[in-house]
């Protein structure tokens, strides 16, 4: 394979599966299994970064006008909604650290080919997401007990097969919130979370090993930064439409086809 096309074919799956709710971990998984490769799990260091923060500076894009209101109102020398909102987002994040921090190593043992676990894990998205599209009813605002309950969902996301977005966004719904404030807290919770990967990342005396060429880290880059727009704005406008289940019925598909592999050996 080209050493362009891989590096399109990365930043592509890279851009959509950090916003679509189809979990890319369980994606990774299956795609070990299936072309029995490690490769892509196995990517530079320096490329994981580079991808990260192209899907990091989309969200950034998407949501720079709220990102720009929050950083005014941190300079207020008043306790104001983008200061609250600030606090509720690192609020969100304590969950994910902790259980990345204390459960580090059993985390890890987790990627290792298992697509029952994987099977099974989608089956639960595929369940969220259903729920996600069902009416609530907005009756409650963003606040602390909301924020840490979006965040232990972000937790438990960690499981190679749950969506990120779909836990997120569904336990957001489920606690009140309306379809727009859920979606914005959703992405905006983890723009510090993947700056604090990358951060991790390039604090590993691996960073600079195996770095790719100019050409393959442009287009790698800029395939990710597009499709991350794309998927973006577009998971936006299906969550506002109560349009995720056709992600559910997906997640169905995908998880009786890996289960019935896994069982028929």
């Amino acid at each position: 394979m080209s050493e362009l096309i891989e590096a399109l074919i990365l930043g592509i799956v890279q851009g959509l599966t950090e916003f679509l709710p189809v979990s890319s971990s369980g994606h990774l998984e299956i795609f070990k299994v299936l072309l029995n490769d490690d490769s892509l799990a196995k990517q530079s260091l320096f490329t994981t970064v580079l991808l990260h923060f192209a899907t990091a500076l989309s969200t950034i894009v998407i949501f720079r006008k709220e990102i720009g209101r929050i950083i005014h109102g941190l300079f207020s020398v008043q306790f104001n909604e983008e200061k609250k909102f600030s606090f509720l987002i690192l609020l969100s994040m304590i969950p994910a650290a902790l259980v990345g921090l204390i459960w580090d190593d059993m985390i890890e043992s987790l990627f290792s080919r298992n697509l029952i676990l994987v099977g099974l894990m989608l089956l639960i998205t595929s369940a969220l997401l259903f729920l996600s599209d069902r009416n609530f009813g907005a009756h409650r605002k963003l606040d602390g007990k909301s924020a840490f309950g979006i965040g232990l969902a972000q937790a438990i996301a960690i499981l190679p097969g749950i969506s990120r977005s779909g836990a997120t966004i569904s336990t957001a719904l489920m606690l009140g919130l309306n379809r727009e404030e859920a979606a914005s807290f959703s992405f905006l919770m983890v723009i510090p979370l993947i700056f604090g990967k990358m951060a991790k990342d390039i604090l590993d005396g691996s960073f600079l090993e195996n770095m790719p060429s100019l050409g393959y880290a442009t287009v790698g880059f800029f395939a990710a930064f597009i499709s991350g727009l794309l998927a973006c704005t577009w998971m936006i406008a299906l969550v506002k439409k109560a349009g995720l289940k056709y992600f559910g019925l997906y997640c169905i598909i995908i998880a009786v086809f890996i289960l019935l592999y896994q069982f028929s050996g």
